[in-house]
């Protein structure tokens, strides 16, 4: 079984090559921007180093599609959040690309990473399952450019089987530091994670939901053998507050008013002392809350790490430093 997956040195990207390392019958193709080094888990791979946001792209894309069983679309840019032609390049007409490609190599399964964010706004008191509209918080750029992949997918379906698994906040601790650069940047340092934290200021309603990294790899793999069709959400328990991060950083919560954290998040990101934009704050304070029902019935999808555990070891990953190989996609 070919497989070949786009952003393959990402967050997600090298879980998923641990994970399909474990099957002796799939052989994986990897795709990212530049080639990475020859170790694992990218060690004795195939490779095609191909940017997904320059046009042409097509051409290279669909030679490493030839034969292929499944593609697994997980490349995805996050930054720089000031040049959002540029993630639109990547993120949406990138997409464009490799579905077309997909379709054009005749692949008979695609597995597109959506997310949490592709979903409408919602109050937190409930939680959603895949039938809650996509349409994306309008203020996020990364909202916006995954509800707009969801429908592009649509015009796909009648080519393909199509996969379009949901997770929540997706994390390891290996991708600290990348995690750390790319949402906080220089304004929180990183030693500062190596000590307790005795008050956190956040909203009340900045109610989150995690899965680690190799839940969703697995989760992939279970979608890849069972060729399970349409969406299906990601994530683990328990749903953390602000009370229980504060207690996970030593200290407890103060709350703050939604409002405050939103200019905070605005005014420190135009003097570029970090690179967050407000519209993350507005995604984290509504979007909806995710019922994995289908993932644990349908799939048969148990996440082995608990929210808790997978936040505190992403703790501990960012205080020492950790980081993948290559520069993540989410």
């Amino acid at each position: 079984m070919k497989v070949v997956v786009t952003g393959a040195t990402g967050n997600v990207g090298t879980a998923l090559l641990r994970r399909l390392a474990e099957e002796p019958d799939v052989r994986v193709h990897g795709i990212s921007r530049r080639p990475p080094s020859d170790a694992p888990p990218y060690q004795g791979l195939d490779w095609t180093p191909v940017d997904i946001g320059q046009p042409g792209a097509e051409e290279l894309l669909g030679i490493a599609f030839e034969n292929a069983d499944a593609v697994v679309h997980l490349a995805w840019l996050i930054q720089p959040s000031r040049d959002e032609r540029q993630l639109y390049r990547t993120n949406v007409a990138g997409s464009s690309r490799v579905f077309t490609a997909a379709a054009e190599a005749g692949v008979p399964h695609l597995v597109h990473m959506s997310s949490v964010g592709a979903y409408s706004p919602t109050r937190k008191d409930h939680r959603v399952d895949e039938s809650w509209p996509v349409n994306g918080v309008t203020s996020s750029f990364y909202s916006r450019h995954k509800a707009a992949v969801e429908h592009m997918l649509n015009q796909y379906e009648t080519s393909m089987l199509i996969s379009r698994p949901r997770p929540g906040l997706i994390l390891q601790p290996d991708a600290g530091s990348e995690i750390r650069d790319y949402f906080l940047g220089s304004l929180v340092p990183k030693a500062l994670f190596r000590h307790r934290i005795p008050i956190l200021p956040l909203p009340k309603d900045l109610v989150l939901q995690f899965v680690h990294s190799d839940d969703v790899a697995e989760a992939i793999a279970l979608i890849l053998q069972q060729r399970l069709h349409g969406p299906v959400n990601l994530v683990a328990e328990p749903v953390i507050t602000p009370r229980v991060l504060a207690e996970l950083l030593g200290g407890r919560h103060l709350p703050i008013p939604p409002r405050l954290l939103r200019v905070l998040a605005n005014v420190t990101w135009r003097l570029r002392l970090q690179p967050t934009p407000p519209g993350w704050v507005d995604l984290g304070l509504t979007a909806p809350l995710l019922d994995a029902t289908r993932a644990r019935t349908e799939l048969g999808w148990k996440p082995v790490h608990d929210a808790r555990e997978t936040l505190r070891s992403l703790v501990r990953g960012i205080g020492e430093g950790k980081h993948v190989q290559a520069s993540p996609v989410l």
